[in-house]
């Protein structure tokens, strides 16, 4: 009974990790302004703060943010704010002067992003996100063996969801990182930051303007 449970939490896991959201989105474009480091600090930042929302899970205090509209709206339109910031960042990124051209532009190059603000966005884009505290309190319940301590199952799901995350989108980290020479193309960049920037900007209205 418990390896079932497992192997179904682990499938259900899966699924949702390699579904393309926030997370990914603020990873790929890391990626490519501070390199293979920077996605992976951006990776790491995401699954600290999913580490966080499922030790918030264990103590139940998860369970009182979801049941209380005010500090939920205030998480939301936070984590919805941040996105929306990011997006109008890379926009501007897209469309700086002196940002096109071929790759022999005399053009300054963007500074490089350090892998302490990677890891930064990467942490705030999952605690921003109140999806991620509905989905723990909703999720973990589920697969939790009977008869087994609620705290100490709680984490060890949370924790291996976490991990499976970083596994994830580190692997899209490297991925990105070795096609970098092309992907750091000026116009190339530009068109994916262009492209980023509207993704983060629809997310974070998504997300705001969702309900529960």
């Amino acid at each position: 009974m418990l390896a079932s449970s497992v192997l179904a939490f682990l499938g259900v896991s899966v699924l949702v990790i390699v579904t393309p959201g926030p997370d990914t989105a603020v990873t790929v474009r890391n990626t490519l302004l501070g390199g293979r480091a920077g996605g992976i600090f951006t990776a790491l930042g995401v699954s600290v703060g999913q580490a966080v929302w499922a030790f918030a899970t264990s103590l139940g205090i998860v369970a009182l943010l979801v049941a209380s509209e005010p500090l939920f709206l205030a998480v939301k339109y936070a984590g919805a704010a941040y996105l929306v910031w990011l997006g109008l960042h890379a926009l501007r990124a897209a469309w700086r002067p002196g940002g096109g051209g071929d790759a022999t532009s005399s053009a300054r190059p963007a500074k490089r992003l350090g892998r302490g603000a990677a890891f930064r966005q990467g942490l705030v884009s999952d605690l921003g996100n109140p999806k991620m505290a509905v989905f723990f309190a909703s999720l973990l319940p589920q697969f939790v063996p009977a008869g087994q301590p609620a705290f100490t199952a709680f984490l060890a799901l949370g924790l291996v969801f976490s991990l499976l995350t970083f596994a994830w989108l580190a692997a899209y980290a490297v991925a990105v990182a070795k096609a970098g020479d092309v992907l750091r193309r000026p116009r190339i960049r530009r068109a994916i930051e262009g492209v980023t920037g509207a993704l983060l900007i629809g997310l974070g209205l998504r997300i705001a303007a969702e309900q529960r």
